[in-house]
């Protein structure tokens, strides 16, 4: 099963490809889509919209896995995060391309075991799990990782569930 993880954001959104095959994980590839702080908002929206395409179209991804979002503070930040994984989700919508949502308690166990997991914690375990030399850079493609591995562990269970698909 070919799995792509997103890990939302308007400036950054982690990329995070794998396969997953009788237990055992290999990463595919990577990255980030970043936007400039300056573009204007349009822009930005069309920016990850055109990427994640291009992701989706040269991976062809058997599911789309992406973190839900949680925020408390921030409003303004909120909506534009909001209005990114509108885009990331609709992309792999139009592919028929299933999706599944994670928050990050339920990402956080499926790597490390523990819902209170600190972020370099997380990074240590994606890096161990996917038997790679070093943490992925940025942040961002480490945590989309991350979410890829979590649907990877509870694929079968949601499928037979029906849970965490959008």
């Amino acid at each position: 099963m070919i799995i792509l993880g997103i890990d939302p954001g308007y400036a950054i959104v982690g990329i995070g490809v794998l396969e997953y095959a009788n237990g055992k994980f290999r990463p595919i590839e990577y990255n980030a889509i970043t936007t400039h702080a300056k573009m204007a908002t349009s822009l930005r929206l069309k920016v990850i919209f055109e990427s994640i395409g291009e992701y989706l179209d040269k991976y062809r991804p058997d599911a789309v896995a992406i973190e839900e979002l949680f925020f408390n503070s921030n409003q303004k930040t909120a909506i534009a995060v909001a209005q990114a994984r509108g885009v990331l989700v609709a992309q792999a919508a139009v592919r028929n391309i299933p999706i599944y949502e994670y928050t990050p308690l339920q990402i956080k166990q499926a790597v490390t075991g523990y819902g209170r997991a600190d972020k370099n914690q997380i990074q240590q375990m994606v890096k161990l799990l996917l038997n790679i030399a070093a943490v992925p850079k940025p942040d961002d493609a480490a945590d989309a990782l991350a979410v890829a591995i979590c649907h990877a562990h509870s694929a079968g269970i949601n499928d037979r569930l029906g849970t965490n698909r959008l």
